[in-house]
């Protein structure tokens, strides 16, 4: 029987490392004040490379792990909010740089859900148009949409991405096992970043966009919070399958308070939440598989392991994704 499964991981990050002491130079806070908040105690920040380039060298490395040509990709998803550009797309513009054929090639906007739910129509698509071979990407390059005056942004948020090569063949392991994906556009105003003005020679009044990251931290919180709780208890209700059979969860990294506040009402140790917040910020769509990647080169992913991915972010949206690797 054919299942949809990782077959390989990879991502990217800009060398530039953007302490809290650094950002204590152009607004009002501290190192101390920062990780007490949010954990995060440096980000990597993009000096020029587009969220193409960062996601085009995640995607080499997932394509050389899975042992998958780029020729041979089916299909392109790319989950962000910061593209190169409108259009093309980004996964066009990697479809091209990578040379991928005629890859169907598209971009989801579903903030820092996006790589959960790239993986869940990837497995879909995969198996209802019998594609062999799908690229998952999550990047970000958020510095390009940050108001670096705002220390209740500023201090969150940092650039990269990660690529996941998903097969679809006869495997021991059931791959992505079940997805579990929802939005509560109600609240979309929580978290939000402008897009093109609205002033044509028709328009009775210009509506003019700040094309800024803008966040109620607190409705954020809480949203947030209760989001994990609702999707992994919604994942474990649907499959039958125990925590104890959950080897790590691998949540969304935007703060270590919402986190750990999670943890404590699923009554799950933190122990087994992997974290690198603290060295990445908040990349949202490139978090999570920001994360898998270093679990992989840590050698904490072991064949027929479980681990539920689980995030939330703008829209808002949130979801959840059973894997066994």
């Amino acid at each position: 029987m054919n299942n949809v499964t990782i077959a390989g991981i990879g991502a990217y990050v800009p060398s530039l490392v953007v302490t809290n002491e650094k950002i204590s130079e152009f607004v009002d806070t501290n190192n101390d004040w920062i990780v007490e908040r949010t954990g995060i105690t440096e980000r990597r920040i993009s000096e020029g490379e587009n969220t193409s380039d960062i996601s085009i060298e995640a995607a080499k490395i997932a394509l050389e792990r899975a042992g998958v040509k780029a020729e041979d990709l089916d299909l392109i998803i790319v989950a962000t909010i910061s593209p190169d550009m409108f259009i093309p797309s980004v996964a066009c513009i990697m479809q091209s740089k990578l040379n991928a054929g005629k890859a169907a090639c598209f971009d989801i906007s579903v903030a820092c859900s996006g790589f959960l739910y790239g993986l869940e129509i990837a497995n879909s698509m995969m198996k209802s148009m019998n594609y062999k071979n799908a690229l998952v990407v999550g990047a970000e390059v958020l510095s390009k949409v940050m108001d670096w005056s705002d220390r209740g942004t500023c201090i969150l948020f940092g650039d990269g991405g990660g690529a996941a090569v998903l097969k679809n063949e006869p495997s021991d392991s059931k791959g992505i096992i079940k997805s579990y994906l929802r939005s509560d556009g109600a609240k979309g105003e929580a978290l939000t970043i402008g897009a093109a003005d609205f002033n044509t020679p028709f328009t009775k009044e210009p509506q003019l966009k700040d094309r800024i990251i803008k966040m109620n931290g607190r409705e954020v919180f809480k949203f947030a919070t209760n989001a994990i709780v609702e999707s992994v208890n919604e994942i474990l209700k649907d499959t039958g399958v125990s925590l104890d059979e959950i080897k790590y969860i691998v949540p969304h990294q935007a703060n270590y308070r919402i986190i750990k506040s999670a943890a404590n009402k699923l009554g799950i140790d933190e122990e087994r939440w992997y974290l690198n917040l603290d060295r990445f910020g908040n990349t949202s769509a490139g978090s999570v598989p920001i994360v898998l990647n270093e679990m992989y080169e840590k050698n904490l992913i072991n064949k027929g392991d479980k681990f539920i991915l689980v995030a939330f972010g703008g829209g808002l949206t949130y979801a959840a994704t059973l894997v066994e690797w």
